[in-house]
C-alpha cells in the first residue's frame, strides 16, 4: 500500500487487496459491496459469491461527500474488521439523485474500480413496461428483480420506506409499473403539523383497535389504517394480475405493519441488497 498526493492511502497492488484480511475473515473471491442509497437510511452489504457476509446501515445525509462516504464506509467495514482492500467491485442503487455520483467517485478514489451504478443502460433480465423507463426508482427495479428471482411471477414487492411502493411483475418477468402512497412517518409528520395538539407517536404495535388514549388512537389508526391500504392495494392487483399473485415485503417499517395484513406473504429485509448482486452478477459478462 502507497500513499497517494492527497494522504489517503491508494491499493497498488492485487497482493496487497486480497492479503490478511481475506484469510481473516474467511472471505472468498470476488467481493462485491451492495449499496441501497434510501432517502432516510443508507443500507449496504458484501457478499461473497451469492451469500450476503455482512450488513450495515446509517442515516443518509443528502450533503455527504465521495471523501465522507468513504470514511463513513470505511469506518463501519472496520467495526467487522473488514478492510477496503478487501472489496473487489462495487454496485448502487440510489433513490437521492445526488449521492449516486458521489458513491460512485468514492469508489474510484478509494476501492479503485467503477463502481456500477443501476440506472439507463444496467442490464436487469426484465423488460420493462413503463413509459418513462428513466422516472423509475432504481430501488424499485432492483427489488422487482429479487421478488421475481426468488417468487416467480406474477408477483408484487410492497416497500414500506419514506413512501409505500408497490411493484407488480406479471407472470412473464415483465416490470409492469406501480403504485406509490405516502409513506407511514410521512402520514405521521403530516398529522402532527397540522394538528397541533396531537403528539408524535412511534410507530409500535397498537394496543387494541379502539385507543383509550389519545397516543394509542393515532397508533391505532396508522397502523391498521396502513394494513387496511396495504390489503386493499393488493386485492386490487390481484385482481387483474391473477389470484396466485405472491407477495413480498420490505422496508424499515416492514414488521410493524405486515403483522396486521392479510395479503402480504412474508417480510425480507435484505431484498434490495439480494437485487443489487442480482443486477451485478447480470453486468459481469
Amino acid at each position: 500500500m502507497v500513499v497517494g498526493r492527497t494522504g489517503q492511502p491508494e491499493l497498488r497492488s492485487r497482493s496487497e487487496r486480497v492479503g490478511a484480511g481475506h484469510a481473516r475473515r474467511g472471505y472468498a473471491l470476488p467481493v462485491l459491496l451492495a449499496v441501497d442509497v434510501g432517502n432516510t437510511q443508507t443500507h449496504f452489504g458484501t457478499f461473497c459469491d451469492s451469500e450476503l457476509r455482512e450488513h450495515w446501515r446509517f442515516a443518509t445525509v443528502r450533503q455527504s461527500t465521495s471523501d465522507q462516504l468513504g470514511a463513513a464506509l470505511r469506518n463501519l467495514l472496520e467495526l467487522r474488521q473488514v478492510t477496503m482492500g478487501e472489496i473487489d467491485a462495487s454496485i448502487v442503487s440510489s433513490t437521492v439523485p445526488v449521492l449516486g455520483p458521489e458513491w460512485c467517485a468514492m469508489a474510484e478514489r478509494y476501492l479503485g474500480h467503477e463502481m456500477l451504478a443501476v440506472g439507463p443502460g444496467v442490464k436487469t433480465g426484465m423488460p420493462i413496461r413503463y413509459d418513462n423507463p428513466r422516472e423509475i426508482g432504481p430501488d424499485r427495479l432492483v427489488n422487482a428483480v429479487a421478488a421475481h428471482e426468488r417468487l416467480g411471477g406474477p408477483c408484487v414487492v410492497v416497500d414500506f420506506g419514506t413512501a409505500i411502493t408497490y411493484d407488480p411483475v406479471s407472470a412473464e418477468g415483465e416490470y409492469l409499473g406501480g403504485i406509490i402512497s405516502p409513506g407511514v412517518e410521512i402520514a405521521l409528520e403530516a398529522l402532527t403539523e397540522r394538528a397541533a395538539a396531537l403528539p408524535r407517536v412511534d410507530v409500535t404495535a397498537p394496543r387494541a383497535l379502539i385507543g383509550k388514549t389519545t397516543i394509542d388512537a393515532i397508533r391505532s389508526g396508522v397502523v391498521y389504517g396502513t394494513a387496511g391500504q396495504v390489503d386493499a392495494i393488493v386485492g386490487r392487483l390481484r385482481a387483474e394480475l391473477g389470484a396466485q399473485t405472491k407477495t413480498i415485503a420490505t422496508g424499515g417499517l416492514a414488521h410493524a405493519i405486515v403483522p396486521y395484513t392479510t395479503t402480504i406473504e412474508g417480510v425480507d429485509d435484505l431484498l434490495t441488497l439480494t437485487g443489487l448482486r442480482l443486477i451485478y452478477e447480470r453486468n459481469r459478462t
